[in-house]
């Protein structure tokens, strides 16, 4: 489902675009995406680890519950505005996992993420589904814009495609490297980072933003 919140922010409140947003994500591949996704705007943008603000525990239910969780606790912690993602990779064959896990699933005993562990487990846990279950999947993408008054305005993205295996490609991050978009050959780690900013979840989403920024 996608939700595209536009018009007065909560409180009556015009949405206004922020001369300097703190990315609330500790991922240097997400910050560089939505770096090169804000740059037209003129934002400035500081990632959150540069500013050592600490993760939060991701305890929603959905893409957009984690989403305003980080993006409200990073406004409240630099006084700034605040632009957080979460997203993730949803495998029908897996009724939607690992979805708002993705991250989790790549996780070791001391939280050291090893992104192919993670695609190993997709596929053969997808694999394990039977051919019937298919490789259908999608990325899915919330972004919450927080300012430190309380107000926040979330969005919502999303790219359709299937799995392939094995992983191809060394460019973008996470699950990149197993996923085509429907009507491309090249999977999002083989994709000039200019031709996947142009179709993903993330640009999807970040459409939506623009449009209720301007």
């Amino acid at each position: 489902m996608r939700r595209d919140l536009r018009g007065p922010a909560p409180g009556g409140r015009p949405v206004k675009r922020p001369t300097k947003l703190v990315i609330a994500t500790h991922n240097k591949g997400k910050l560089r995406e939505i770096r090169a996704l804000l740059g037209p705007l003129g934002i400035e943008c500081v990632g959150a680890e540069e500013l050592d603000l600490p993760e939060p525990e991701e305890t929603g239910n959905s893409f957009v519950d984690n989403a305003e969780l980080k993006a409200r606790q990073a406004a409240d912690l630099s006084g700034l505005p605040a632009l957080s993602d979460d997203s993730g990779l949803c495998v029908d064959a897996l009724h939607g996992r690992p979805g708002i896990f993705s991250a989790r699933w790549a996780e070791d005993e001391a939280g050291n993420r090893d992104w192919h562990r993670a695609m190993e487990k997709v596929w053969t846990e997808t694999e394990a589904a039977g051919e019937d279950a298919g490789q259908d999947a999608h990325f899915a993408c919330a972004l919450s814009l927080a300012w430190p008054d309380g107000a926040i305005e979330s969005f919502e993205g999303r790219v359709d495609g299937t799995l392939v295996w094995p992983p191809r490609g060394e460019r973008g991050f996470g699950y990149d490297p197993m996923f085509v978009a429907s009507g491309r050959e090249q999977s999002f780690g083989e994709m000039d980072p200019a031709e996947k900013h142009a179709i993903s979840h993330r640009a999807d989403a970040f459409r939506k933003l623009v449009a209720a920024l301007s």
